[in-house]
C-alpha cells in the first residue's frame, strides 16, 4: 500500500472500545456465549462487522448472521447484564494514557466518540475517572439523540467535532479507531484516521485508514503537526 499524505490537524477524536480500553475481547466473549447457548457459532467475520456499531445494530447483526431465535430486546437484555458483570475493572490499552495526557498537557483539544451508551461508558471508565475527565466532551452514540445513524455513517464524528467550543473543520480533526466501521465513518466525515486494528483483521480491511499502527505507543504526533512526545 502506498504511503498516504498526512495533513496537519488541530483536534483529536477518540473511539473507546478496543482502542483506549481493553473491552472488545469482553464483547466478543459475551456474544459468543449467547450464540453458544443456542448451539450457534460466532464467526470472527461477524465480529468484525459488529465492531464499532451501536448496541441496537450490533444485536441485529448478531441475531441475523448467527441465526439466533431471540428478539432484539431479549438479546440486549442478556447482553447488557453479562457485560455489566464483566466491566468493573477494565484495563487501559497500551499507549492510551500516555497519549491522552500528552495531548492534554499540550492543550490539544480532544473528545470521545463511542458507539456505547452513556451508562455503559460510566461503567467501563469507573476505574479511570480522572483520565476520562480530561476529554473536552463525550459523544455516546447509542444514547445520544443527535447521532441519528451509527458507524459506519459519519454522524457521530460530525456531532463530536461540532461540540468543541470553536468547532473545527472536519479536515482539521484526527480520528483514532480500531474498527473498519469506525474508519469508514471517519472517512465519510472528511477526517483523517489512525487505525489500531485487531491483529486478526486482513490488510484489505485496514487499507482505508490514513495510518495503521500496532498500538498507540507507535503514534508520532509530529507527523500530523501535533507536539511531539518528549519522554
Amino acid at each position: 500500500m502506498a504511503n498516504k499524505v498526512l495533513r496537519k490537524v488541530t483536534h483529536c477524536v477518540f473511539d473507546m472500545d478496543g482502542l483506549l480500553l481493553d473491552t472488545e475481547r469482553i464483547y466478543e466473549e459475551v456474544t459468543r456465549q449467547i450464540a453458544a447457548s443456542f448451539g450457534r457459532p460466532y464467526p470472527v467475520e461477524v465480529r468484525f462487522r459488529v465492531m464499532g456499531t451501536t448496541d441496537q445494530r450490533s444485536a441485529e447483526i448478531a441475531i441475523t448472521e448467527c441465526q439466533l431465535p431471540i428478539t432484539t430486546g431479549d438479546y440486549l437484555k442478556r447482553y447488557s447484564q453479562m457485560c455489566h458483570e464483566r466491566f468493573h475493572n477494565v484495563p487501559l490499552l497500551e499507549g492510551a494514557e500516555r497519549l491522552l495526557r500528552h495531548l492534554h498537557a499540550n492543550k490539544v483539544p480532544f473528545c470521545l466518540a463511542t458507539s456505547s451508551g452513556a451508562d455503559m461508558v460510566e461503567l467501563k471508565t469507573a476505574q479511570h475517572r480522572e483520565l476520562f475527565s480530561l476529554f473536552n466532551h463525550k459523544v455516546c452514540g447509542s444514547s445520544d439523540k443527535e447521532v441519528v445513524n451509527g458507524k459506519p455513517a459519519p454522524d457521530i464524528f460530525l456531532v463530536a467535532a461540532g461540540r468543541f467550543g470553536v468547532p473545527p473543520k472536519p479536515s482539521d480533526c484526527l480520528v483514532f479507531e480500531d474498527s473498519p466501521n469506525g474508519v469508514t465513518a471517519a472517512n465519510s466525515a472528511g477526517m483523517q484516521v489512525v487505525m489500531v486494528p485487531d491483529p486478526r483483521l486482513s490488510q484489505e480491511k485496514t487499507s482505508h485508514a490514513t495510518q495503521v499502527l500496532g498500538s498507540l505507543t507507535d503514534f508520532k504526533p509530529e507527523q500530523f503537526g501535533l507536539p511531539a512526545f518528549t519522554d
